[in-house]
């Protein structure tokens, strides 16, 4: 009996897809992971180091920074699923739920960093 893959509902379609586009994919899921704990130490190092910058500002492009991280580790394991689905049905790989909402979020937390830097 052949072992059952998890998760089922990417596994359980299509056929095997060439082993470099599968591992591709998987480096790329493992790259969003790395984005998302960068993020996190980001908006965690500086609300902790301060550097006396403006309390409310520091603290806003934190909080974004941090909650950027926690919603990117789900969004990269679902990217993950959705390409690797593609890859099994031989069908067009999706765009990436993960480059508008990180590029808004570092964007907007710079111009805020920016700003409290400017207001010492």
């Amino acid at each position: 009996m052949a072992r059952q893959r998890f998760p089922r509902f990417v596994y359980g379609t299509g056929s095997e897809p060439d082993p470099r586009f599968t591992m591709a994919n998987e480096r790329t899921f493992l790259s969003w992971i790395r984005t998302s704990l960068a993020l996190l130490a980001g908006g965690v190092a500086l609300e902790v180091l301060g550097l006396g910058l403006n309390d409310a500002l520091r603290m806003a492009a934190s909080l974004i920074l941090m909650l950027t991280a926690v919603a990117a580790a789900p969004l990269a394991y679902y990217g993950w699923a959705r390409n690797e689905r593609a890859l099994r049905n031989n069908t067009a790989l999706p765009s990436s739920p993960l480059g508008i909402p990180i590029t808004v979020s570092v964007s907007v937390s710079a111009v805020l960093v920016a700003l409290a830097f400017l207001m010492r």
